[in-house]
Protein backbone atom coordinates (compact mmCIF):
# COMPACT_ATOMS: atom_id res chain seq x y z
CA UNK A 1 0.00 0.00 0.00
CA UNK A 2 1.42 3.40 -0.63
CA UNK A 3 1.20 6.00 2.02
CA UNK A 4 0.78 9.44 -0.05
CA UNK A 5 0.60 11.31 3.41
CA UNK A 6 3.85 10.02 4.37
CA UNK A 7 5.26 10.63 1.26
CA UNK A 8 4.00 14.64 0.68
CA UNK A 9 4.96 14.99 4.17
CA UNK A 10 8.92 14.11 3.39
CA UNK A 11 8.75 15.78 0.08
CA UNK A 12 7.60 19.09 1.75
CA UNK A 13 9.99 18.87 4.34
CA UNK A 14 12.62 18.53 1.92
CA UNK A 15 11.55 22.02 -0.04
CA UNK A 16 9.75 24.28 2.74
CA UNK A 17 11.49 27.67 1.68
CA UNK A 18 10.32 30.30 3.98
CA UNK A 19 7.85 33.11 2.66
CA UNK A 20 7.06 30.79 -0.41
CA UNK A 21 3.04 30.22 -0.59
CA UNK A 22 2.09 26.94 -1.87
CA UNK A 23 -0.37 25.18 -3.84
CA UNK A 24 -1.02 21.00 -3.50
CA UNK A 25 -2.96 19.60 -6.21
CA UNK A 26 -4.75 16.09 -4.98
CA UNK A 27 -4.83 14.80 -8.38
CA UNK A 28 -5.79 11.01 -9.30
CA UNK A 29 -2.36 9.41 -9.57
CA UNK A 30 -1.51 7.74 -12.69
CA UNK A 31 -0.58 4.91 -12.90
CA UNK A 32 2.31 3.91 -15.97
CA UNK A 33 3.78 0.42 -17.50
CA UNK A 34 6.34 0.89 -19.49
CA UNK A 35 8.26 -2.16 -21.17
CA UNK A 36 11.93 -2.63 -20.05
CA UNK A 37 14.43 -0.94 -22.10
CA UNK A 38 11.95 1.33 -23.62
CA UNK A 39 11.77 5.41 -23.02
CA UNK A 40 8.74 6.97 -21.29
CA UNK A 41 7.78 10.37 -20.95
CA UNK A 42 5.94 12.34 -18.19
CA UNK A 43 4.51 15.51 -18.21
CA UNK A 44 4.12 18.51 -15.83
CA UNK A 45 1.80 21.04 -16.88
CA UNK A 46 1.59 24.68 -15.67
CA UNK A 47 -1.64 25.15 -13.90
CA UNK A 48 -3.02 28.58 -12.18
CA UNK A 49 0.77 30.00 -12.50
CA UNK A 50 2.97 31.18 -15.27
CA UNK A 51 5.45 28.93 -15.15
CA UNK A 52 9.19 29.54 -14.67
CA UNK A 53 10.76 26.35 -13.03
CA UNK A 54 10.34 22.90 -12.16
CA UNK A 55 11.70 20.47 -9.67
CA UNK A 56 11.67 16.80 -10.20
CA UNK A 57 11.72 14.11 -7.48
CA UNK A 58 11.26 10.52 -7.60
CA UNK A 59 9.97 9.37 -3.96
CA UNK A 60 10.11 5.72 -2.61
CA UNK A 61 7.08 4.83 -0.23
CA UNK A 62 7.80 1.73 0.87
CA UNK A 63 11.50 2.86 1.85
CA UNK A 64 10.39 6.46 3.03
CA UNK A 65 12.55 8.12 0.74
CA UNK A 66 12.75 10.85 -1.51
CA UNK A 67 15.39 11.89 -4.33
CA UNK A 68 15.98 15.05 -5.81
CA UNK A 69 16.44 14.39 -9.82
CA UNK A 70 16.64 17.85 -11.27
CA UNK A 71 15.76 21.11 -12.26
CA UNK A 72 14.81 23.08 -15.18
CA UNK A 73 13.67 26.37 -16.42
CA UNK A 74 12.38 28.56 -19.47
CA UNK A 75 15.75 28.37 -20.88
CA UNK A 76 16.08 24.71 -20.89
CA UNK A 77 18.64 25.17 -18.28
CA UNK A 78 18.87 22.17 -16.77
CA UNK A 79 20.91 21.24 -12.94
CA UNK A 80 21.01 17.11 -11.77
CA UNK A 81 20.66 15.58 -8.28
CA UNK A 82 23.42 13.58 -6.75
CA UNK A 83 23.42 10.00 -8.07
CA UNK A 84 21.42 11.05 -11.19
CA UNK A 85 22.40 9.14 -14.67
CA UNK A 86 22.34 12.09 -16.89
CA UNK A 87 22.41 9.39 -19.94
CA UNK A 88 19.02 8.55 -19.13
CA UNK A 89 17.30 11.30 -17.36
CA UNK A 90 16.28 14.18 -19.50
CA UNK A 91 14.67 17.77 -18.54
CA UNK A 92 13.05 19.97 -21.22
CA UNK A 93 10.86 22.90 -21.82
CA UNK A 94 7.51 21.53 -23.82
CA UNK A 95 5.05 24.53 -25.13
CA UNK A 96 4.65 27.77 -23.42
CA UNK A 97 2.94 25.51 -20.42
CA UNK A 98 3.77 22.52 -19.41
CA UNK A 99 7.97 20.84 -18.85
CA UNK A 100 8.67 16.88 -19.68
CA UNK A 101 10.65 14.30 -17.90
CA UNK A 102 12.06 11.64 -20.03
CA UNK A 103 13.56 8.51 -19.26
CA UNK A 104 15.47 6.56 -21.60
CA UNK A 105 15.64 2.82 -21.39
CA UNK A 106 13.81 2.18 -18.35
CA UNK A 107 14.84 -0.49 -15.54
CA UNK A 108 13.30 -2.07 -12.58
CA UNK A 109 15.64 0.42 -10.57
CA UNK A 110 13.54 3.01 -11.89
CA UNK A 111 10.30 2.29 -9.84
CA UNK A 112 8.95 4.91 -7.95
CA UNK A 113 6.44 7.94 -7.98
CA UNK A 114 7.76 10.77 -10.10
CA UNK A 115 6.20 13.85 -9.31
CA UNK A 116 7.07 18.02 -9.88
CA UNK A 117 7.02 21.07 -8.20
CA UNK A 118 5.94 24.24 -10.62
CA UNK A 119 7.46 27.68 -9.58
CA UNK A 120 6.73 31.11 -10.70
CA UNK A 121 8.98 34.11 -10.34
CA UNK A 122 6.80 35.24 -7.89
CA UNK A 123 8.02 32.13 -5.54
CA UNK A 124 4.73 30.78 -5.67
CA UNK A 125 4.83 26.68 -6.16
CA UNK A 126 2.43 24.31 -7.39
CA UNK A 127 2.69 20.87 -6.27
CA UNK A 128 1.28 18.15 -8.14
CA UNK A 129 1.02 14.57 -7.09
CA UNK A 130 2.55 12.73 -9.76
CA UNK A 131 3.06 9.33 -11.90
CA UNK A 132 3.60 5.94 -10.78
CA UNK A 133 6.12 3.95 -12.64
CA UNK A 134 6.30 0.26 -12.64
CA UNK A 135 8.52 -0.91 -15.36
CA UNK A 136 7.96 -4.31 -16.34
CA UNK A 137 4.60 -5.22 -14.47
CA UNK A 138 1.83 -6.23 -16.43
CA UNK A 139 -1.44 -3.97 -16.12
CA UNK A 140 -4.69 -4.83 -14.74
CA UNK A 141 -6.79 -6.18 -17.09
CA UNK A 142 -10.48 -3.82 -17.83
CA UNK A 143 -13.62 -4.71 -16.26
CA UNK A 144 -15.43 -5.74 -19.53
CA UNK A 145 -17.68 -3.17 -21.10
CA UNK A 146 -21.05 -3.02 -20.83
CA UNK A 147 -23.09 -4.26 -24.07
CA UNK A 148 -25.72 -1.51 -24.69
CA UNK A 149 -29.06 -2.15 -23.68
CA UNK A 150 -31.92 -2.96 -27.23
CA UNK A 151 -33.97 -0.22 -27.29
CA UNK A 152 -37.65 -0.17 -26.28
CA UNK A 153 -40.31 -0.30 -28.71
CA UNK A 154 -42.65 2.25 -28.03
CA UNK A 155 -46.43 0.46 -26.91
CA UNK A 156 -49.52 1.93 -28.03
CA UNK A 157 -51.28 4.17 -24.91
CA UNK A 158 -54.85 4.89 -26.28
CA UNK A 159 -57.20 3.20 -23.89
CA UNK A 160 -58.99 -0.07 -24.62
CA UNK A 161 -62.41 1.37 -24.80
CA UNK A 162 -61.57 3.74 -27.10
CA UNK A 163 -59.89 1.37 -29.47
CA UNK A 164 -62.93 -1.07 -29.08
CA UNK A 165 -65.50 1.95 -30.00
CA UNK A 166 -63.61 2.75 -33.17
CA UNK A 167 -64.07 -1.14 -34.27
CA UNK A 168 -67.29 -1.63 -33.33
CA UNK A 169 -68.64 1.85 -35.19
CA UNK A 170 -67.12 0.06 -38.20
CA UNK A 171 -68.87 -3.01 -37.78
CA UNK A 172 -72.00 -1.21 -37.54
CA UNK A 173 -71.41 1.62 -40.22
CA UNK A 174 -71.20 -0.92 -43.09
CA UNK A 175 -73.70 -2.74 -42.59
CA UNK A 176 -76.29 -0.10 -42.55
CA UNK A 177 -74.96 1.42 -45.50
CA UNK A 178 -75.76 -1.69 -47.53
CA UNK A 179 -79.60 -1.95 -45.82
CA UNK A 180 -79.71 1.77 -47.07
CA UNK A 181 -78.30 1.23 -50.95
CA UNK A 182 -80.65 -2.15 -51.09
CA UNK A 183 -83.93 0.20 -50.06
CA UNK A 184 -82.36 2.84 -52.54
CA UNK A 185 -82.23 0.23 -55.31
CA UNK A 186 -85.55 -1.31 -54.78
CA UNK A 187 -87.58 2.04 -54.38
CA UNK A 188 -85.77 2.96 -57.71
CA UNK A 189 -86.90 -0.45 -59.86
CA UNK A 190 -90.34 0.05 -58.56
CA UNK A 191 -90.64 3.54 -59.66
CA UNK A 192 -89.03 2.66 -63.01
CA UNK A 193 -91.26 -0.66 -63.58
CA UNK A 194 -94.84 1.46 -62.91
CA UNK A 195 -93.48 4.16 -65.23
CA UNK A 196 -93.16 1.59 -67.88
CA UNK A 197 -96.71 0.43 -66.96
CA UNK A 198 -99.80 1.78 -69.71
CA UNK A 199 -102.23 4.07 -68.41
CA UNK A 200 -104.89 1.87 -68.63
CA UNK A 201 -103.07 -0.31 -66.58
CA UNK A 202 -102.13 2.01 -63.95
CA UNK A 203 -105.60 2.76 -63.31
CA UNK A 204 -106.94 -0.35 -62.94
CA UNK A 205 -104.44 -0.73 -60.46
CA UNK A 206 -105.33 2.47 -58.56
CA UNK A 207 -108.97 1.63 -58.88
CA UNK A 208 -108.66 -1.78 -56.94
CA UNK A 209 -106.75 -0.09 -54.53
CA UNK A 210 -109.04 2.44 -53.69
CA UNK A 211 -112.20 -0.69 -53.72
CA UNK A 212 -110.04 -2.29 -50.99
Amino acid sequence: MILWPMVWALLTASLWRAGASQILFQETVTVLYPKIMRPETIECECVNISCDTVYWFRSFPDQGKVQFLGRCNNADRVNYGNDVDITRFKFNKKGSSSFVLRILNVTEQDTGIYSCVLKDKRNTEVWKTGVLLRPGVTPPTPPPKKKPKPPVKPVCSCPKKTQSRDGCSSLVLWPLVGVIAGLALAVTCTVYYFSRLPKKCRHRFVKKRQML
